[in-house]
């Protein structure tokens, strides 16, 4: 029992070409919405890329930009079949190219599927790059005269202003990399030099952070230096007390900005998909029933389409004996070289006269 059949008359005919027309116009804004998408977040990710570790995470902006080509092309393609099919002389030269159509549909809908779920799924990846590349842009902070990473203090700063963030987890990512250039320190000062001995890569560390640490909301003067020392500022508590730091770390910050926005497209790429299926079912439907209409002289006769020409159940079983036939087609033509290659490998017996 065919799946999803329908009887149709020659009006029911013209009104789904029609319909499924206009559906796949609203299938190429789609597809150039999904493309303006992924370009979005392509821009988005290259903007931060020297705080992030590797390439990775453009897969997925890649992936939608190239799904928004490949709709644009398909919808394209199948609204034109649409139109064409009104006039059966027009429609007759694409019959032999539906099924393939189809079939490549089928894989194009998996792929959108599929780059649905990378867009929900991709949080787990984008964590361990932030937090690898925060963490070398932080040691780099300092590196203000050194080509190649001159720029990165400003990319910090900007960083942690505009995400209201610190530091890689938290502020105290600063106390343990010398963020201060030594180009701005006094070598001659008795605390330089104790601070640098102190520690055993000779660095010279601060229980201090950069300007851009500071919340500008806080109405005392923000303390960025010396911030675990109770006793170098006035009725301060570092352990009780808010400071006027920011304590979300730019890690989690650029985390949930990512997310929500890959999320937000995720969301947008499942309504595509649910959009691109229906299409695909009513070309299937238009084109099942062109193909069996009895009398092609008479374009008013009825005639049905279906999705399926068997049940679910039947299609699969039928699916599984093609591909079991397949393999054994395979292995007798394996067999049948095998035994040919020993037929040519035997020489023939020489016997010789005297």
């Amino acid at each position: 029992m065919a799946l999803l059949k329908v009887k149709f008359n020659q009006k029911k005919r013209v009104k789904l070409a029609q319909g499924l027309w206009l559906m796949n116009w609203f299938s190429v804004f789609a597809g150039i919405l999904v493309f303006s998408m992924g370009l979005f977040l392509k821009i988005e990710l290259r903007k931060r890329s020297e705080v992030m570790d590797n390439n990775e995470s453009h897969f997925v902006p890649n992936s939608l930009i190239l799904m928004g080509i490949l709709s644009c092309a398909f919808n394209g393609f199948a609204g034109k079949i649409c139109y064409d099919s009104l006039d059966p002389t027009k429609f007759a030269k694409w019959k032999p190219l539906l099924k393939p159509y189809l079939a490549l549909c089928c894989v194009f809908n998996v792929l959108i599927f599929f780059v649905a779920l990378l867009c929900f799924l991709m949080r787990g990846s984008l964590d361990s790059t932030l937090a690898q590349g925060l963490k070398n842009g932080m040691k780099f902070y300092r590196d203000t005269d050194t080509p190649g990473r001159c720029f990165m203090k400003k990319t910090i700063d900007m960083l942690q202003i505009e995400f209201k963030c610190c530091g890689n987890n938290g502020y105290k990512d600063w106390f343990e990399i010398q963020w201060i250039s030594n180009r701005y320190l006094d070598f001659s000062s008795k605390e330089v030099k104790d601070r640098i001995k102190s520690n055993v890569d000779g660095r010279y560390l601060v229980d201090g952070v950069p300007f851009s640490c500071c919340n500008p909301s806080s109405p005392r003067p923000c303390i960025q230096y010396q911030v675990t020392n109770n006793s170098a500022h006035y009725s301060y508590d570092y352990q009780t007390e808010e400071l006027n730091l920011w304590r979300r770390g730019c890690r989690e910050a650029l985390l949930n900005y990512y997310s929500g926005m890959m999320s937000s497209m995720g969301a947008v790429i499942l309504l595509v998909w649910l959009f691109e299926m229906s299409v695909m079912v009513g070309l299937r439907l238009l084109h099942t029933s062109l193909e069996s209409i009895t009398n092609p002289e008479d374009p008013e006769c009825e005639s049905e389409g279906w999705v399926l020409e068997n049940s679910l159940k039947d299609t699969f079983k039928s699916a599984l004996e093609n591909l079991k036939k397949l393999g054994k087609f395979n292995q007798v033509e394996a067999g049948a070289e095998g035994a040919e290659g020993e037929e040519g490998g035997k020489t023939p017996a020489i016997t010789t006269v005297s």
